[in-house]
Formats: structure tokens, C-alpha cells, sequence
């Protein structure tokens, strides 16, 4: 395991409970990506050490161009420097488990074009108590078999891992 994934698996064990799933006044509580997002990069800028790279929320590439083709990807964290055009670590796209299918060709589309642009890893975070259901459903739905990393997150306290598709 290298330091990011060491960072990337403690950054998901921090999620707390009201982060994992979103409590809802007098109805039960929900998966949110947006609140579930916004706490792993909390949580990974806490544990981060390393300068070589930047953690960036939500870049959107829209005019960038390197991403000229009409597509405006919009994925939920780079691991990259600013800037820099042969330096860019990482895409992450997050998913609660209940994705649907679309959800998930349109994400697989995206970490395949960063993928496309040098990024050096791809990686789909999928959280919720039947992560593991919904990281088979989305390896089966890679029809294309982009080269990504499917981590799930299956339980509040507990670390993200890398789900094994054998």
C-alpha cells in the first residue's frame, strides 16, 4: 500500500456517522454524496502531508483545453498540481450504493477521460452498507474494462479498502 492509499483509507475511516448518511427530521436518514464528499476531503486535507500534490474538490474543466472535445467533466476530487500538465496523480468519482446504472457509465466516462489525460489512477469510491453489492454491479457495468480501482466503504469507523473483483 503507497502513502496515498494509507491517507485515502484514514481519510474514510474519519467519516462520521452524519456524514456517512445525512439524518432527516422526521424522516429516515439518507445517502448524500454531496455531505459524504465534502467530509473525505475534510478528512483528507487533515491527514495531508505530502506537497507534491494539491486536493481540489469539484474542479470543473469547462474552458480547459485539454478538455476541448464538448465533454465538461466535473469529478468530485483531483489529486494533481494546479496548473502542471504532466503531474496530475489522481481522479476520484464517489457514489453512494444505491447507484444506478447511468450514474455510473456517465462516472466511468469521466474517470476514463482523466485517465485519457494522463492522470495516473482512476479511482471510483463507492460507501454505504451494500457498497460491495454496488462496486460488482458497476465492475460488471465497466464494459469498456477501463483501468480504475474500486474502493468501498461499507461501514462507518472502518476504512475504505480495495474491492477485490475475483
Amino acid at each position: 500500500m503507497n502513502k496515498f492509499d494509507i491517507i485515502f483509507a484514514q481519510a474514510t475511516k474519519g467519516i462520521a456517522h452524519d456524514f456517512f448518511k445525512l439524518n432527516l427530521h422526521g424522516a429516515p436518514s439518507v445517502y448524500r454524496e454531496r455531505v459524504y464528499c465534502y467530509e473525505l476531503y475534510h478528512q483528507l486535507r487533515k491527514r495531508w502531508t505530502a506537497a507534491e500534490y494539491f486536493i481540489s474538490g469539484e474542479v470543473d474543466k469547462r474552458g480547459h483545453p485539454r478538455f476541448s472535445n464538448g465533454r465538461k467533466p466535473q469529478p468530485d476530487l483531483l489529486i494533481h498540481l494546479p496548473g502542471e500538465y504532466k503531474n496530475d496523480y489522481a481522479v476520484i468519482e464517489v457514489k453512494h450504493c444505491q447507484i444506478e446504472k447511468g450514474g455510473a457509465e456517465k462516472d466511468l466516462k469521466t474517470l476514463e477521460l482523466f485517465l485519457k489525460h494522463d492522470y495516473k489512477r482512476a479511482i471510483y469510491l463507492v460507501y454505504g452498507h451494500k457498497a460491495e453489492m454496488a462496486a460488482y454491479r458497476i465492475a460488471r457495468w465497466n464494459i469498456e474494462k477501463i483501468p480504475i480501482e474500486i474502493w468501498i466503504h461499507c461501514e462507518v469507523g472502518r476504512p475504505a479498502i480495495l474491492y477485490d473483483r475475483e
